[in-house]
């Protein structure tokens, strides 16, 4: 049984396309940490170019400025996010545009060089099967970088919902051993691990949830409530969230982020799909660097 349902996370990001970008302020700075994990790398100029989840096409349009030579494909389930990036695609040689789930890659295998995703995978159904997409389409020996939500994500909101509600409002975001452990069971070798924990501030319940509807972050699971919450019921969440108030009277809401840099195996190593032929491999093996800004 499916978690999420992918037709309403794409309805929900299609309808949240035309604001998107002035509430964007942390997958903007997301996406920032994670393009300059670039500048460590070797200078090796890759000839195709994929981001997956590329919404309105900033970074698109950032990977296209660093190596104006490469192909660079933008893919997205939501068009409207799509239409948003036409207009950083630009004039000349502008980069391509693709609509297609990110788990469902419509690219032939051992095609790409270097392939980013910026805060995506939290809405994949099958983690796994996602990371072992991106393995299969990347050449041997080809980047990945990518971000997702990890577990303590929106815990405030999780907990103040729980106290009003039995229902499910915030999505299960993966913690980090169960990323890690995607990655080596996809197939990556010689994967990082980076964590940021960011607390972003707002005056009341409402105004951060208008600002997860701005982002396209609604609730989505299959489980969920398919009536509206009630006033009854917002009104014991926001009560629960009082109590977290701080020194300013400002309410806060955690955003831990994981980003990763992997690469792919050598030419003749054999995909790995649903754990199969996997040696296991613990998340201490895993070098993870741990930030708090």
């Amino acid at each position: 049984m499916s978690l999420l349902d992918p037709l309403l996370i794409r309805r929900h990001f299609g309808q949240a396309a035309a604001g998107f970008d002035s509430a964007a302020v942390l997958p903007r700075e997301a996406g920032k940490r994670l393009f300059e994990s670039l500048d460590y790398l070797d200078d090796r100029q890759p000839e195709v170019i994929v981001e997956v989840g590329c919404g309105t096409g900033h970074t698109a349009a950032l990977l296209k400025k660093r190596w104006p030579k490469a192909r660079v494909i933008a893919i997205d389930a939501a068009l409207p996010m799509l239409q948003q990036a036409k207009a950083q695609a630009g004039w000349w040689k502008p980069f391509n545009r693709v609509a297609a789930d990110a788990a469902h890659l419509p690219l032939a295998e051992a095609s790409v060089d270097l392939l980013v995703s910026n805060l995506c995978l939290p809405f994949v159904n099958d983690l796994p099967a996602a990371l072992a997409g991106f393995r299969r389409v990347l050449k041997p020996e080809g980047l990945l970088l990518c971000s997702t939500f990890g577990s303590e994500t929106l815990g405030e909101l999780d907990h103040a919902f729980a106290q009003a509600d039995s229902a499910p409002h915030v999505h299960p975001f993966a913690p980090i051993a169960t990323f890690g452990d995607a990655l080596m069971r996809a197939g990556f070798r010689d994967p990082v691990i980076d964590r940021d924990l960011f607390t972003l501030t707002y005056a009341d319940l409402p105004a951060l949830m208008a600002e997860l509807r701005a982002l396209g972050y609604r609730n989505a699971r299959a489980d969920r409530r398919r009536t509206l919450t009630g006033r009854g019921r917002f009104a014991a969440a926001s009560a629960a969230y009082q109590a977290l108030r701080t020194a300013d009277g400002r309410l806060p809401s955690t955003w831990e982020v994981l980003y990763a840099q992997a690469w792919a195996p050598q030419a003749g190593t054999p995909i790995r799909q649903q754990g199969q032929d996997i040696a296991a491999v613990p998340i201490s093996a895993i070098p993870i660097r741990r930030k708090q800004p």
